[in-house]
């Protein structure tokens, strides 16, 4: 007999700090005029460019988010430090990953109709880990009381469609019964809040879902994983250098690479076309009509590639509810974007009917999932 695997529970937690674009244009205007301030004969020289001031518009015009939540705020807003404080915890204590990454787990088993004890696989995918090893993925099977294995992953913004996939496999194979796959994005982490360009990008979320056999899932609730689809494409446009050999060239130790880096404008004309093409090719493939779509939950990194793939894929312009954003309020928040679209907004839609739950990101990674409501 064939196992199906099922979607059953999703959790979010949202950290209580949120910054507003106003806030961070202050903060990062200071830290501008002290700059040229201090470097003010050499950019009189010409030896040095100045910096230029962001602004409200700038950024609400180029990505469409208005604020974000945050794990520290102070830290970020300080235009000596811009940079998050948080303390490192004593081994015996649970990581910061750890502790919201088991918040949105909370909300997820809750959602199910299951505790710790149920699961026996977990999955932390995301686009940064805390450490290397021991893999935060058995730190959380720990704190939960979960049996069976645990593995950290990362397919940068698209670690969670790729996770849903692993746990979707573990469960039709029956190397699991019921996969928790957990997605702690403290995406500030990695961003350098001095670069004009990106510095208002990514904001600090975790997100949560459980995947388990159509055989135990709640009758008639959740998301039966129809379809997954999942591409990659090796591109320089989106980058991070930070690793465990950093330590070997001292030269490169603080420099800019070490924190996120990306080429937006072919990063927008090269992945918008490869995403769209994945949904409609896999809904040819599944003999499935683009009329029989109620929602496709995307990915939320940029309003302005989000309308131009739902376009493509819909036809036409999209209504609100078709293509929800969460954007707006939480920014980029990497692989939890498009879990976040999806546990907000999919109470409405009626059983039978179908979505699509898709993201994209560095590598080029993308993974697109054909969802039907039970």
């Amino acid at each position: 007999m064939t196992i199906s695997a099922v979607i059953s529970g999703s959790g979010l937690f949202t950290p209580p700090d949120s910054i507003s674009n106003e806030e961070l244009v202050g903060s990062f205007n200071t830290w501008v005029d002290r700059y040229n301030e201090a470097h003010c004969e050499a950019i009189e020289r010409g030896d040095m460019a100045p910096k230029t001031h962001s602004s409200v518009a700038f950024i609400e015009k180029a990505s469409g988010i208005k604020s974000r939540y945050v794990i520290d705020k102070k830290g970020i807003l300080d235009p000596d430090r811009m940079v998050p404080a948080i303390p490192e915890r004593a081994n015996s204590s649970h990581s910061v990953m750890c502790e919201i990454a088991c918040h949105a787990a909370q909300e997820a088993l809750d959602q199910a109709g299951l505790v710790g004890t149920d699961i026996d696989a977990v999955i932390v995918a995301a686009s940064n880990l805390q450490r290397a090893y021991p893999a935060v993925a058995i730190e959380v099977q720990a704190a939960l009381g979960a049996t069976g294995f645990a593995f950290d992953m990362n397919v940068a913004c698209s670690s969670a469609t790729f996770g849903i996939q692993q746990a979707s496999d573990a469960v039709r194979s029956g190397s699991a019964r019921r996969v928790l796959m957990v997605n702690p994005e403290i995406c500030t982490g990695h961003l350098n809040f001095r670069d004009r360009d990106s510095h208002f990008i990514f904001g600090d979320v975790a997100t949560a879902v459980v995947i388990e056999s159509s055989e135990t899932a709640k009758e008639g609730a959740g998301w039966d994983i129809v379809d997954s689809r999942l591409q990659t494409i090796y591109s320089n446009n989106i980058r991070n250098n930070f690793g465990f050999l950093n330590r070997a060239d001292e030269s490169g130790i603080g420099q800019i690479d070490k924190l996120f880096m990306q080429e937006g404008r072919k990063v927008f004309k090269e992945v918008c076309p490869a995403v769209a093409t994945q949904i409609s090719d896999q809904l040819a493939a599944l003999n499935l009509d683009v009329k029989d779509l109620s929602r496709i939950w995307l990915h939320q990194a940029n309003q302005n590639m989000n309308d131009l793939i739902a376009k493509k894929v819909f036809g036409r312009d999209p209504a609100p509810s078709e293509s929800p954003t969460i954007l707006d309020e939480y920014a980029n928040t990497s692989s939890a974007g498009s879990i976040i679209a999806f546990h907000k907004h999919n109470a409405d839609i009626n059983s039978g009917e179908l979505g699509v739950l898709c993201s994209f990101g560095a590598g080029y990674s993308i993974g697109s999932l054909i969802l039907r409501r039970r």
